[in-house]
């Protein structure tokens, strides 16, 4: 069952309505910015979805994470990551789902926030630094099936790349997600895989 909007919500409905006011515009610039240029197998900006991609992502998770040591050298040495713990509500009938992470000891990891264009029938995925309070340039996209696939640029260690998310929900209970750069546009390297758990709905009311 998708949450919906309580008072005590872990992302209330002020931070969602700044969001409401940036996140178009950086839309545009991706586009924009994607528009040019070669682009690596599959990328597309015009992938949709439906407003109910994204409820299976609703409440209280754990999730187990695996980086790549190194990025952009052929490496395939995997490093085991904090698993964190995730919050996610949904909002305005499906429109808007809010995943707040949190480390293992409690402290901000980070927020996804999920936005469906009813228009376009695409989401839009943005990721916002818990140390810098920043989006990042967000991803678009949606599902076919239990696998969504969400495209967009972005820098790492100042060089462009095209950036691939997806999710696959395996079930009520566990769904994942990974993380892909492309830094030739012919080819697409995975650096991060989740794994995800639900959880007690109790593990979200402890976490600040």
């Amino acid at each position: 069952m998708i949450q919906r909007l309580t008072s005590g919500s872990l992302a209330g409905s002020a931070l969602l309505a700044a969001s409401l006011a940036i996140v178009t515009a950086q839309a545009e610039t991706t586009a924009t910015r994607a528009a040019d240029g070669a682009m690596p197998p599959g990328f597309s900006l015009t992938r949709t979805g439906s407003v109910h991609d994204f409820d299976f992502a609703a409440g209280a998770w754990t999730s187990r994470q695996q980086r790549l040591k190194a990025r952009n050298v052929g490496s395939t040495a995997w490093e085991e990551s904090p698993g964190n713990i995730h919050c996610a509500s949904s909002f305005m009938d499906g429109v808007a789902t809010v995943d707040a992470a949190y480390s293992p000891a409690k402290s901000p990891a980070g927020l996804w926030l999920h936005m469906f264009d009813v228009a376009k029938h695409q989401w839009t995925v943005y990721w916002i630094n818990p140390k810098t309070g920043r989006m990042d340039s967000g991803v678009v996209g949606g599902f076919d099936g239990v696998r969504g696939e969400f495209f967009g640029t972005d820098e790492d260690n100042g060089k462009a790349v095209k950036v691939r998310y997806t999710w696959e929900a395996r079930d009520h209970d566990h769904y994942t997600w990974t993380q892909a750069f492309s830094f030739d546009n012919r080819s697409w390297e995975t650096n991060w895989k989740s794994d995800f758990t639900r959880a007690d709905p109790g593990v979200c009311e402890k976490t600040s």
